[in-house]
């Protein structure tokens, strides 16, 4: 693809010789929306909620404005996990909800792509768009995101019998060079041969509110699916003006213009992420101190680990009746719209503790475990998921006896209600005599 006028190279294909090089391509690219989904969402949690906060109503309403902003981004990168699921579905492989804990500074990717949790602010709408760039634009990451080591990516002479790291730029990028690949392998295989997932197992519901979220079952609906991803992210080739780039484009003017007006506007809370515990695969995180503010992180991890454990049943569903399935998609988004929405701003008002006087908490969204969520067994996911939402319902209502937590007892509310839908789904298939 040719640069963008600006003496920026065109960037290399990808090399895509087998489906094991695809499969592992198309995790990366769900890590990658995954990555951003999570960066977003901590951008938003971050804003400021009202005026007591030491802003004026002029600009609290174009934080609002904002933040509604980053909302639409994030629902669009919720579609576009969803449909990069799909095309590994169709493929035959399993959905991929993994991912390293943050921040992202590892050789996971090629040097110049890392995921880090930023507040909103400069430097993380210039972080954002650096990551949703166009393909052949030249753009700088913000400061502090240099390129971190370096990567061996596959060359002409590596075998490829396993998947491998290859050298990507951007997100569209990536996407074009799995395109190319699906098209490669039904040339050499076949479309029969290489669309060998179950069709049934494709995502489409409406309960989403996404049209766009269509089943994968041919490369035609597969570079249908890209096509939405690539354009949503970065712009419909070179018409950027609509897309998560452009937003965050026009995001950045408008603060940049309130900061002018007053350089003493701060829209963000003193966020810094936090964790529970110190995880495995990071280092130098920052734990928690305050004891309240723990009990809230640990309600938000298991919330955010529990929406991972109800995509990964509802994606690679088994044995579930169509409405078993409406239950599982509304409880995911549910989860995000009504508990996560209302928890995120719940946590970033809370201390950190002595030792970082000033700050507050900014939700790890931590991963305990690679893998930890997936939930493989009909009978047995469902009730871990009642399990799961009884606890949080319970542990909420008890943390809502404090009066600083406003909120906590509509959350436990929507716990129990969750639990309460797949109870009833429970009861009914309990009822129904095996043969």
């Amino acid at each position: 693809m040719a640069g963008d006028g600006n003496g920026q190279a065109p960037e290399p294909p990808l090399r895509v010789e087998s489906r094991e090089e695809l499969v592992y391509l198309l995790g990366e690219a769900c890590e990658l929306e995954h990555g951003l989904l999570c960066e977003y969402l901590y951008a938003q949690f971050s804003l400021k909620r009202s005026v007591q906060e030491g802003v004026t109503p002029e600009q609290l309403a174009r934080i609002q404005v904002w933040e509604l902003a980053i909302i639409d981004v994030v629902k669009q990168e919720m579609l576009h996990l969803s449909l990069a699921t799909n095309i590994l579905t169709a493929i035959g492989a399993a959905p991929h909800f993994e991912r390293p804990n943050f921040p992202i500074l590892s050789r996971w990717y090629p040097p110049d792509v890392q995921i880090a949790l930023v507040p909103f602010g400069e430097r993380a709408l210039r972080h954002f768009m650096f990551l949703e760039r166009p393909e052949g634009m030249s753009l700088r990451d913000a400061e502090g995101f240099g390129a971190v080591g370096h990567m061996r990516p596959l060359s002409n002479d590596d075998p490829q019998l396993t998947g491998g790291a290859e050298e990507w730029h951007t997100v569209g990028h990536l996407y074009r060079g799995i395109e190319r690949g699906l098209a490669h392998l039904v040339d050499r295989y076949g479309e029969s041969d290489v669309f060998i997932g179950p069709p049934n197992a494709q995502a489409t519901t409406q309960v989403f509110e996404w049209p766009e979220l269509t089943a994968v079952t041919s490369l035609a609906s597969a570079s249908s699916a890209i096509e939405i991803i690539v354009e949503q992210g970065e712009g419909a080739r070179g018409d950027w003006v609509n897309s998560h780039f452009g937003k965050f484009v026009g995001i950045l003017e408008d603060y940049l213009a309130v900061r002018r007006a007053d350089p003493s506007f701060e829209p963000a809370r003193p966020v810094i992420p936090v964790f529970l515990r110190e995880p495995p695969d990071v280092d130098l995180v920052t734990l928690i101190e305050d004891p309240l503010t723990r009990r809230v992180a640990d309600v938000f991890n298991a919330a955010y680990e529990v929406i991972l454990q109800v995509q990964s049943r509802y994606f690679v569903h088994h044995g579930e009746t169509p409405d078993e399935l409406e239950t599982l998609a509304k409880t995911a988004k549910h989860l995000m719209n009504w508990t996560m929405r209302t928890l995120g701003p719940i946590m970033t008002a809370l201390p950190v503790g002595p030792q970082h006087t000033g700050q507050t908490a900014g939700p790890a969204f931590e991963i305990v475990r690679p893998a930890f969520f997936v939930l493989p067994h009909r009978d047995a996911a469902w009730k871990i998921l009642r399990e799961r939402f009884e606890t949080l319902a319970d542990v909420s209502l008890k943390l809502a006896e404090d009066p600083g937590l406003t909120g906590m007892k509509q959350i436990a509310t929507n716990f129990q209600g969750f639990a309460s839908d797949l109870r009833r789904h429970l009861t009914a298939r309990a009822a129904v005599p095996t043969s």
